[in-house]
């Protein structure tokens, strides 16, 4: 199986790569930086381009059985201008499977009804920008696919796998306060295998 990868150098997006490859499926990486994407994904097929160019992203399409997003917003509109491109490409190509990592932010309130969590009294968040960008990324990901998931980790420090993950669909598990990249990204690879987990948000944390 061949999985096109957007975001594929950074915390999670290198960690989730390195499982499909150790499981032996291709990895098909969009990436700026070829210096960079050799030292941490060796093994991928990697394609030097951009997200917001078309023609580059149905390069890394083509061909792929299903694509995971791990692009982070970067204090950008990076992740709201590119998916629009992704599924846009998906569609036009036939790939329906697509797992997305967003923040736990745009899961919904548990205590506030209506309201996703960056909107509520559960955020310590001081500025919204991620989280919207975020919320675009999601919308537009659920408008425009069957076969989505959108996984929500909460905080994300730099970290290897330490089981005991919890999780929950559209809402936060319970007080949950932090989650491994390397967690986090096992988690990812477990969804996109996983066809109970279409068509949801996932939350998760320890």
């Amino acid at each position: 199986m061949k999985i096109a990868v957007f975001g594929a150098t950074g915390r999670v997006g290198q960690k989730i790569a390195k499982h499909i490859h150790e499981e032996g499926h291709e990895v098909k990486a969009l990436v700026r930086d070829r210096n960079k994407a050799e030292v941490l994904i060796p093994f991928a097929d990697i394609i030097i381009g951009n997200v917001l160019h078309e023609r580059d992203v149905l390069e890394v399409l083509h061909g792929s059985e299903g694509v995971i997003s791990a692009l982070s917003t970067d204090k950008t509109t990076i992740l709201s201008e590119s998916m629009p491109l992704i599924v846009n490409g998906m569609q036009k190509l036939g790939v329906e499977r697509i797992v997305s990592i967003g923040t736990a932010g745009i899961l919904d309130s548990r205590y506030e009804r209506g309201k996703y969590r960056f909107q509520s009294s559960e955020s310590k968040r001081k500025t919204t920008f991620a989280a919207e960008e975020h919320l675009k990324a999601y919308q537009t990901i659920a408008e425009n696919s069957s076969k989505w998931t959108v996984v929500c980790p909460t905080y994300l420090p730099e970290g290897e796998q330490q089981g005991g993950v919890r999780w929950e669909k559209n809402v936060l598990p319970l007080d949950g306060k932090k989650i491994t990249t390397g967690d986090t990204a096992r988690f990812a690879w477990d969804c996109f295998k996983d066809d109970n987990f279409f068509g949801t948000r996932v939350g998760i944390s320890y």
